[in-house]
């Protein structure tokens, strides 16, 4: 499943109900010709809903499938997101290219225009290490918060036609920062740069497409060389590259690795702050329900304490339910840290929030839904992780 997606159920509109029906005979079709038909008449429903500004016909068209039949409601998904990620102007094709970075920081991880050095450093690692030989790359001068990046398909599809028209032009996107969202503050978040990749009809789009690559190869290296020109940028913060790849997929395999990611930064953060080993920290899991299991949370104590400093959230994704092992999974993150104590508590919490500013509440060891609050002397940090 692409996502999880939970919406009211208003009449669908016309083009809705078709392409919900479309995308029901897609996952019904028996041969490629047929498949070729389908895909090519939601291609133009989607290219039009899309340009139309109509991003409640296509998550009603989502919705309705979403529940009733899964495989047309990935294969619905794959198109729109291709539709958002793709340009084909003549012989040349171009993808929207997404390169997540984890980071943590006792600071504010920033966001922010990118140096022409810096692009330049980042075009000759993408093309050393992860693109195909004929591909040609540009970029968006800017570092990415989540919060920043556009919201839906609609506005996705608007951003990437102004990248495809920058790459077009052979050069790269300049970003006006000033209006772009504020970012939440978070210890542990992700930041993202985007790009244009261009390659001729037929020809292989990354290095481990051609003969003689592999990812794990290109992610080593990425890591390595991009990471060393990003360290100026992220100053204060630890980091972690994730390979670069299409949008949409970029998106959620950055969406999975910041749950595990987060954790082990939160032990880091308080080692860091308190002056403490891992072993005089605990941690206390908990899973929390609405109508439903919604999510995870972690709560963090001194070992001999049972105020709660701080808090972690562990979202569900994808098609992840109460029938997930997210607790072994879980716990066994949190023992690889080396806390003193991780505790799983078996209760169902209800899915609360602060009154007062909407924070998350987080398990405490006797089982209650607390504030994680820092110490009066360390306030002013941020307080809470992606």
């Amino acid at each position: 499943m692409k996502r999880r997606r939970r919406y009211a159920r208003p009449r669908l509109s016309r083009d809705a109900e078709r392409l919900a029906w479309l995308a029901q005979a897609l996952a019904d079709s028996g041969s490629r010709l047929e498949d070729a038909w389908l895909e090519s008449e939601m291609t133009s429903l989607i290219e039009k809903l899309l340009t139309g500004d109509d991003e409640d016909a296509l998550n009603q068209a989502l919705d309705r499938l979403h529940d009733t039949n899964p495989r047309a409601y990935d294969d619905l998904a794959d198109l729109i997101e291709a539709s958002c990620e793709i340009n084909h102007d003549g012989d040349a094709w171009r993808l929207i290219l997404a390169m997540p970075v984890l980071a943590w920081s006792r600071y504010t991880i920033p966001t922010r225009a990118l140096p022409q050095a810096t692009l330049d450093a980042l075009r000759a690692q993408l093309a050393g290490h992860v693109l195909a030989a004929d591909a040609r790359v540009h970029l968006a001068n800017y570092l990415f918060s989540p919060d920043q990046l556009p919201q839906g398909y609609c506005d996705t599809r608007a951003f990437a036609d102004a990248l495809f028209a920058s790459a077009a032009a052979g050069r790269d996107l300049i970003v006006d920062g000033d209006s772009l969202p504020e970012s939440q503050t978070f210890v542990s978040d992700v930041r993202y740069l985007l790009a244009v990749v261009q390659i001729p009809a037929g020809r292989p789009l990354f290095r481990w497409n051609e003969p003689d690559g592999n990812r794990e190869t290109a992610l080593e290296a990425w890591r390595q060389q991009a990471g060393a020109n990003l360290q100026p940028l992220l100053t204060g913060c630890a980091h972690e590259l994730l390979l670069p790849d299409a949008y949409f997929s970029a998106w959620r395999r950055a969406d999975r690795e910041t749950r595990p990611f987060a954790l082990r930064a939160a032990v880091e953060y308080l080692k860091s702050l308190f002056n403490v080993p891992a072993s005089r920290l605990r941690a206390v899991a908990a899973p929390y329900h609405d109508r439903w299991l919604e999510e995870w949370r972690i709560g963090f104590t001194g070992i001999d304490s049972d105020e709660v400093v701080h808090g972690v959230t562990w979202p569900l994704l994808g098609d992840e339910d109460e029938s997930a092992d997210l607790a072994g999974g879980i716990e066994t993150l949190l023992k690889e840290t080396g806390l003193g104590e991780v505790r799983i508590l078996d209760a169902r919490m209800p899915l609360e929030y602060c009154d007062d500013c909407g924070a998350p509440l987080f398990p405490n060891p006797e089982g209650e839904n607390v504030h994680a609050e820092l110490p009066e002397e360390m306030r002013g940090t941020p307080t809470h992780l992606h």
